[in-house]
C-alpha cells in the first residue's frame, strides 16, 4: 500500500494523478515539482540507461523491479549527457552502491541532475492501475517538509496536455552535426575507437542513444549525426552510403511534419535505410502508414517479438508509447515483426529495397542482445550497394 498521511513516518513526496488519486512516499534526489506522463518499466537492470534515454522525455518512470540504485551510477553508462526522464518511482529507497564501476550513488546523482525520486510506493498497485486505466498524467512533488497543495497538484496534472500532438524530438536532438567513432564496450579495453575506412552513414538524431551510435560504429560505420530537423538536401549533400533514423520521444505524427519530407526525399534514392523506435514510426509515416497512441505502451527489457520472416522469437528491449498501425501499411510495405504480448507492430520492410525498421531497441542498452544482428544487416546492405 502507498504511504498515507497517517503513517508514523511523515511522507515527503506525493504523486497526484489527473483523476485525483494520491500516492504518498519518501522523496529523494531533487526537490520541487514536475508534471509528466507516468509509465512503468519492467527491466531488472539498466536504470541509469533508462533515466538518460531521450525517449523518456515527458515521462516519469515507475520501476517494477524493487532494487533500483544498488550498483550506483557511472558516466560510462549515460545514454545522453543528462537524465531526460522527468523522475522515477520505486518501491524501496536506493541503497549505497555495491559495484566496482560506481562513481556516485543514485540519490546524489538525481539531486545533482535535478530529477525527483519517490520511494516507499506500492509499485505493484501503481503498475496495475497504469495497465488497467492507461498511462496517467501526474504531478510529482518532493518537499522535505511534507507540505503539499493537493488541489493545486491535481489541477496541474489535469491541465497537462500530454504527449499526443507533442513534438519532443526538437527538445532532445543535437544542436549541430557531429561525427561518432566510439564502439561498443568490451572487456578489458572498455570503449574503443573505430579506425580505418567505413561505410558513410548519416544518423538522424531524434533523441539518439549513445549505444545505438556505438553499435553502428562497431558494425563498420563512419557515422555523422545530424539534428532532427535536417532536410533531405542536407543529408544527401554528405554523400552517405546509408541513412539511420534514431529513437526519440513524443508523438511521431508531430515530429513527422518535418521528418517525413526528409525521409521521403531519401527514399527517392537507392540508399539503405534503417530505423529504430521513433525512427521506425517516422519511416512508416513516410511510407503512408499511421501511428496510434497505446494504452500504457511497452517499457522493459523482456518483450518477446516474433520475426515473421524467419519464425524466430527474440527477447527485446522496448520503450514506446505510440505504435505503427499495421492495418494502415500500404502495398509494398511488409510487416516483419510483431509483439507476442499484444500483437502490435514491431517491424516493417520495404519490398525489394534495403529499407527496414524495428520498434524495439536492438542496441541492448539495457536489455538482451538477441537483435544486434540488425546492425550487421544494415552494414551488409551498404556493402551490397558498393559491390553492385
Amino acid at each position: 500500500m502507498p504511504m498515507s498521511p497517517q503513517s508514523s513516518e511523515k511522507p515527503t513526496a506525493l504523486i497526484a494523478t489527473a483523476d485525483g488519486q494520491l500516492f504518498y512516499g519518501r522523496g529523494f534526489g531533487a526537490t520541487g515539482e514536475t508534471v509528466a506522463e507516468l509509465v512503468f518499466n519492467t527491466a531488472m537492470t539498466g536504470y541509469q540507461e533508462i533515466m538518460t534515454d531521450p525517449s523518456y522525455a515527458g515521462q516519469v518512470v515507475t520501476f517494477t523491479f524493487p532494487h533500483i540504485g544498488n550498483v550506483g551510477v557511472t558516466p560510462e553508462d549515460d545514454e545522453t549527457a543528462d537524465p531526460v526522464a522527468a523522475g522515477l518511482v520505486v518501491k524501496w529507497d536506493p541503497t549505497e552502491p555495491s559495484n566496482w564501476r560506481a562513481v556516485e550513488n543514485l540519490v546524489g546523482w538525481l539531486e545533482r541532475r535535478g530529477r525527483i525520486g519517490v520511494g516507499g510506493i506500492d509499485t505493484r498497485r501503481l503498475t496495475r492501475a497504469i495497465r488497467q486505466q492507461g498511462a496517467p498524467h501526474v504531478a510529482v512533488a518532493h518537499n522535505p517538509d511534507g507540505v503539499f497543495d493537493i488541489e493545486a497538484l491535481v489541477k496541474k496534472a489535469r491541465d497537462w496536455k500530454g504527449l499526443v500532438g507533442l513534438d519532443l524530438a526538437k527538445d532532445v536532438t543535437c544542436a549541430q552535426s557531429y561525427t561518432w567513432d566510439e564502439q561498443r564496450w568490451a572487456s578489458p579495453e572498455g570503449y574503443t575507437r573505430r579506425t580505418g575506412p567505413g561505410f558513410k552513414v548519416v544518423a538522424i538524431d531524434y533523441g539518439a542513444k549513445r549505444n545505438i551510435l556505438r553499435c553502428l560504429a562497431s558494425a563498420g560505420c563512419d557515422v555523422t549525426v545530424l539534428p532532427a530537423t535536417a532536410t533531405a538536401e542536407e543529408v544527401l549533400a554528405l554523400n552517405p552510403e546509408g541513412v539511420f533514423l534514431s529513437n526519440g520521444p513524443g508523438d511521431p505524427a508531430a515530429t513527422g511534419t518535418y521528418a517525413v519530407p526528409m525521409i521521403q526525399g531519401v527514399l527517392k534514392t537507392d540508399l539503405p535505410l534503417f530505423g529504430i523506435c521513433l525512427g521506425h514510426q517516422m519511416l512508416a509515416l513516410a511510407l503512408g502508414a499511421k501511428t496510434i497512441k497505446m494504452n500504457h505502451g511497452h517499457h522493459g527489457a523482456n518483450h518477446p517479438v516474433k520475426d515473421l520472416t524467419t519464425g524466430k522469437v527474440e527477447i527485446t528491449s522496448m520503450n514506446h508509447g505510440f505504435a505503427v498501425d499495421a492495418q494502415t501499411l500500404p502495398k509494398g510495405v511488409t510487416e516483419t515483426h510483431v509483439s507476442l504480448f499484444d500483437g502490435s507492430n514491431c517491424g516493417i520492410a520495404l519490398e525489394n529495397r534495403p529499407v527496414f525498421s524495428v520498434q524495439y531497441h536492438p542496441e541492448a542498452s539495457p536489455g538482451p542482445q538477441d537483435s544486434l544482428y540488425l546492425f550487421e544487416r544494415f552494414a551488409a546492405a551498404m556493402a551490397a550497394r558498393r559491390a553492385a
